[in-house]
């Protein structure tokens, strides 16, 4: 015992990252996992029913998996058989893209970078730009894009009153704005992090709101990390890509993924558009830079996974994912109407699969507890997302049907009285 307690106390030399120790709390969705758990304890008997975390939950269609499983019996074969590939990914994969979601917009295939996936290419992208860049992020917005700057050394520390990073500038996306931050307001910074669709609001920017954004941008001198990861949910018209903007392709990156498209959120496939004419002040292309992160750090996607990605971008594969995305598009419609049935500011939810909720005057995370405690309902406090989140709940659509249902029954009992 006494060799234990002393092994336990030993530490090496090596210190610390400083910039881990400024990191607030827990990763968010870590944290609302460690509170489900300590509920479903001391509520053994409880069915838990999660819109929370957004993890999709219907089965992957079958045009997808067969190309799945193709590839993986292929590799049983001399002729199937494949090592390591391009770290920038398959070739036709590429191309596939490019056509699939680019076409017409000037996008080659050798701007298109596949990866494991866009919250792995936001961290890459820090290490693309270094410590000594300036960021801009909107608030509300997904924590990786925060997180991953404080980690990399490129904010100070945290303010607690504020809930805010120093050497961050936070772009206030409030409904008195229509969640469109106001430019004018905004400080000159070398990256701008832009969700459209947002995570978590669910507010879809316009064309002549994105062109603005490009404008700003390029006055500045700035680089927009323009994350699409729900573009497939739009419906009313608004620009599915970045690269629809006239100048985006001067002062744009675009990162995607196949996550919330065919239900690959544990499958893993992903990719980020840095097109050529994208350069540094000193004239470096940033996709020959990008292009050196990824051969250093990433050995590329799975070629299995790849396989599923060529099966996802031929058109019975896309009409599938389109088939999935009006499904949860469906469930967003029921929580949408659940909420304004029941009297409750309620935004997003059309264009994209997250539902915002309004319970004003109320801490998120108060309104978080309550609806666990009485719903046995899991949702996301919006100042989770950051500062401007208080007061609003995220409700995400991804989920089972039946369990939605049941979802907005258990609402109604308690909220709608």
């Amino acid at each position: 015992t006494r060799l234990s307690a002393l092994s336990s106390e030993t530490t090496t030399g090596v210190k610390r990252n400083p910039n881990l120790a400024k990191l607030g709390a827990g990763y968010l969705f870590p944290e609302i996992g460690r509170r489900r758990r300590e509920h479903q304890e001391k509520n053994p008997d409880a069915k838990i029913i999660s819109l929370g975390i957004g993890d999709t939950t219907e089965p992957i269609p079958k045009v997808i998996t067969d190309a799945l499983q193709g590839a993986a019996a292929g590799l049983n074969t001399k002729e199937g058989y494949s090592g390591y590939g391009a770290e920038q990914g398959m070739g036709g994969l590429r191309e596939k893209l490019a056509d699939r979601f680019y076409g017409g917009l000037g996008i080659g295939s050798d701007e298109v970078f596949v990866s494991d996936g866009s919250k792995c290419d936001i961290s890459r992208m820090l290490m693309l730009f270094g410590a000594d860049t300036s960021i801009a992020v909107q608030d509300p917005a997904y924590p990786a894009y925060v997180d991953s700057s404080v980690i990399m050394g490129a904010t100070g520390t945290l303010n607690e009153e504020t809930s805010q990073y120093k050497n961050i500038v936070y772009m206030d996306c409030l409904k008195e704005n229509g969640f469109f931050p106001d430019l004018s307001k905004v400080g000159k910074t070398d990256l701008i992090f832009f969700c459209n669709p947002n995570n978590p609001t669910g507010a879809c920017a316009s064309r002549e709101q994105l062109q603005a954004l490009v404008d700003f941008a390029k006055r500045n001198g700035s680089i927009i990390v323009y994350d699409a990861a729900y573009a497939i949910y739009i419906e009313d018209g608004s620009p599915k890509s970045i690269y629809e903007i006239e100048g985006a392709d001067e002062c744009c990156i675009e990162t995607c993924s196949f996550s919330k498209y065919a239900g690959f959120t544990g499958v893993r496939l992903g990719w980020t558009v840095v097109p050529n004419k994208l350069k540094f002040s000193d004239g470096t292309p940033v996709n020959r830079d990008w292009n050196r992160i990824m051969t250093t750090c990433f050995n590329g996607a799975s070629n299995i996974v790849q396989a599923g990605g060529l099966a996802c971008v031929t058109d019975d594969g896309f009409d599938a994912m389109m088939g999935l995305v009006t499904y949860y598009k469906e469930n967003c419609k029921l929580i949408r109407e659940c909420f304004t049935e029941m009297g409750f500011e309620v935004y997003g939810g059309v264009n994209a699969p997250y539902v915002w909720v309004g319970f004003e005057g109320r801490p998120s995370w108060d309104v978080f507890a309550e609806i666990l405690e009485k719903c046995d309902l899991v949702t996301t406090p919006g100042s989770g997302f950051g500062p401007s989140g208080e007061g609003f709940v995220r409700v995400s659509a991804f989920g089972n049907r039946a369990d939605v249902e049941e979802a907005i029954m258990r609402l109604k009992d308690v909220y709608g009285k």
